[in-house]
């Protein structure tokens, strides 16, 4: 009788700290897509952050929703064509595509008002109305973008595009498009993963440096933060800028490397450790 007791027991306490099992669904541009196609990067990379979180958090089984390219816009007009289920956990990992193609931002009144998928504001207030139908209890996480240094796509350096530490062509800082996600994420009362200022990831150390010609010799070299910003590189006669040993936090100046992915990792298990 006293063994089964203590049995019983144990059993309780085991049972009472092991906790349920979720499921997350991560919503995302190229950053998010990358964790299945480590091909796109070059085997650059080893494993992206939903992995890295699900091994810190095992009780957590993720769903890659990330789509190579799109702005938080295409999501929310595609959004019903996604198949995005019903899930425990959604994280929307969205902005930086929207601030370089110029999107216009808009104002919390657009998406306090549900405005439509016009302005960036408007098309988050579509994607969160329409993941809160899918499951109005789960926990909702906001992701806002990694600052971004002087993009080369490995594959083509003909797509190629500046940093943040520039405005866009419309003359809007990434920084505006951070703190619309955070003014949403306060509005909502929902979780706020801040990336741009939160996961050490900086133009100082987002790559080791970059490989361009020196101007007064026409010879490769080796700039580093912030001296490369101002040479020139053209993808028609340079080199591809970023080498292995270029790699830093990014391998090709945006796109996370495996230390980029472990410190988006640390942000998001502080969040995610808690459900």
């Amino acid at each position: 009788m006293k063994s089964t007791f203590l049995a019983v027991i144990v059993l309780v306490l085991f049972t009472s700290f092991v906790p349920r099992p979720l499921t997350w669904i991560a919503i995302g541009d190229s950053i998010t897509y990358m964790n299945e196609h480590p091909e796109e990067a070059g085997n650059r990379i080893t494993k992206g952050y939903m992995t890295m979180v699900t091994e810190r958090l095992p009780h957590i089984r993720y769903v890659n929703q990330g789509h190579n390219g799109w702005t938080a816009g295409r999501i929310a007009e595609n959004f019903d064509q996604l198949n995005i289920g019903k899930a425990d956990i959604y994280s929307v990992f969205l902005g930086t595509n929207d601030w370089w193609h110029g999107r216009t931002l808009g104002t919390m009144a657009d998406y306090i008002q549900n405005t439509g998928n016009e302005t960036v504001y408007g098309s988050f207030r579509i994607i969160i109305d329409k993941l809160r139908s899918l499951n109005p209890g789960a926990h909702f996480i906001l992701i806002a973008p990694l600052q971004r240094g002087d993009f080369v796509y490995l594959k083509n350096p003909r797509n190629n595009a500046w940093g943040s530490y520039k405005p866009n062509k419309n003359g809007c800082r990434l920084e505006e498009f951070v703190a619309a996600i955070d003014s949403i994420a306060r509005h909502e009362h929902i979780a706020l993963a801040d990336l741009y200022h939160d996961s050490g990831i900086t133009m100082k150390n987002m790559v080791k440096f970059k490989l361009l010609k020196d101007p007064s010799t026409n010879e490769p070299r080796t700039y580093k933060w912030p001296a490369w910003k101002d040479v020139p590189w053209n993808p028609e006669a340079d080199v591809y800028p970023y080498p292995p040993e270029a790699v830093g936090m990014t391998y090709d100046g945006l796109h996370p490397s495996d230390p980029g992915y472990r410190a988006i990792t640390k942000v998001l298990v502080k969040i995610m450790k808690k459900y």
